[in-house]
């Protein structure tokens, strides 16, 4: 019988009340994983302050969490950006590195010829080259 009074026993305020503090609680779990990534992504940071940061949020999660918003919120943002920019650098870098498709030799036979030519490099060196080129 308690089934049929369960809508009576929790109204409405009280479920968006439950919603509120989920998405409180995942909003503050969120900002906290942002906060130790960025303490670690730190490089001008030394090694004792990235320790003091992480023990004071640690240990004082709230004040710590304000304090460090505070000091670095606005460098946050900025390590955040760089961070984003040189990964569209490599995937860019790659894309075109792919793109490009494996090299068909001619451009390096074409320098070992012009090496020969030069005299900077041996006949049998030449030959060498080339046979590790076209296998």
């Amino acid at each position: 019988m308690t089934g049929s009074y369960l809508a009576y026993d929790y109204p409405v305020l009280g479920a968006f009340w439950t919603l509120l503090l989920v998405f409180v609680w995942v909003a503050w779990l969120v900002l906290v994983c942002r906060i130790f990534v960025d303490i670690f992504r730190d490089k001008e940071s030394s090694g004792w302050a990235k320790a003091g940061w992480l023990a004071l949020v640690l240990i004082l999660p709230f004040a710590g969490v304000l304090a460090y918003l505070i000091v670095n919120g606005q460098d946050m943002s900025s390590r955040e950006i760089r961070g984003a920019e040189e990964n569209r650098e490599m995937l860019n870098a790659y894309i075109r590195n792919v793109a490009s498709g494996p090299s068909s030799g001619v451009s390096d036979l074409s320098t070992l010829a012009e090496l020969r030519a030069g005299g900077k490099i041996s006949e049998d060196e030449y030959q060498r080259a080339k046979d590790k080129i076209l296998r």
